[in-house]
């Protein structure tokens, strides 16, 4: 499940992107209103989270140029809670709103309400090929074999590969989505983190089959 959070406060934005990460959700993050419809496009986001005041295109626009190609779900967020902008969020299409400030529980929950009333909670392990990863029970299922138990870094590395499975995904990416922002890991710990990773998922962890090393990154080859 991709989540898109737009908004031009960088420590809230972060915040939003940690929490939801470490729900077990993959995160794409945008800082004006035109990044954040280049990356509805590039990623098709499941989900978009998305702040009314931001520069270059405003969350209404932003909100009324998505609506008008997908019906994926858009919660507006606002420090103003003012009516005429909740009304006017609601008549561009957004499906729900939060006002600012607000905790990271609060969000959460409003997000799975959401999802719900979307008919989009995954019930279901997301999986690809030979392997199914429980997000609830940070487990990974290979083929028939007894589920495995990940670590809340191996969840979010593995959770990302196999959202794009069979295409590699970049170094620098993976380090943002594991840890939460690019300061918060390196590639050594990367490496680290796939060498571990390799040995719950692999037959023969020295010739890896499923986690390959790519040339940009990573790939999970799941055919």
């Amino acid at each position: 499940m991709k989540v898109l959070v737009a908004d031009d406060d960088a420590d809230l934005r972060e915040l939003i992107a940690f929490t939801l990460a470490q729900a077990g959700y993959l995160v794409i993050k945008a800082a004006d209103g035109g990044a954040a419809l280049r990356r509805f496009e590039e990623e098709s986001a499941d989900l978009v989270v998305l702040d009314i005041n931001m520069p270059a295109l405003s969350g209404f626009q932003v909100c009324e140029a998505i609506r008008a190609r997908s019906r994926v779900p858009v919660m507006m967020l606002t420090v103003r809670g003012e009516e005429e902008d909740l009304v006017r969020a609601l008549g561009l299409g957004a499906d729900d709103y939060l006002t600012k400030p607000f905790s990271p529980r609060t969000l959460l929950a409003r997000i799975r309400a959401l999802l719900r009333r979307a008919g989009m909670e995954p019930a279901a392990p997301l999986a690809a090929g030979r392997v199914a990863l429980d997000l609830e029970e940070h487990t990974v299922r290979i083929a028939d074999a007894e589920p495995v138990r990940l670590t809340k870094l191996e969840l979010r590395l593995l959770q990302m590969l196999l959202a794009n499975a069979g295409h590699a995904i970049s170094s620098d990416r993976l380090l943002v989505q594991v840890w939460g922002h690019r300061s918060g890991g390196d590639r050594q710990l990367l490496k680290q983190l796939v060498h571990r990773l390799r040995q719950k998922i692999e037959a023969d962890p020295a010739a890896p089959q499923l986690l390959r090393t790519a040339a940009a990154g990573y790939k999970l080859v799941v055919e």
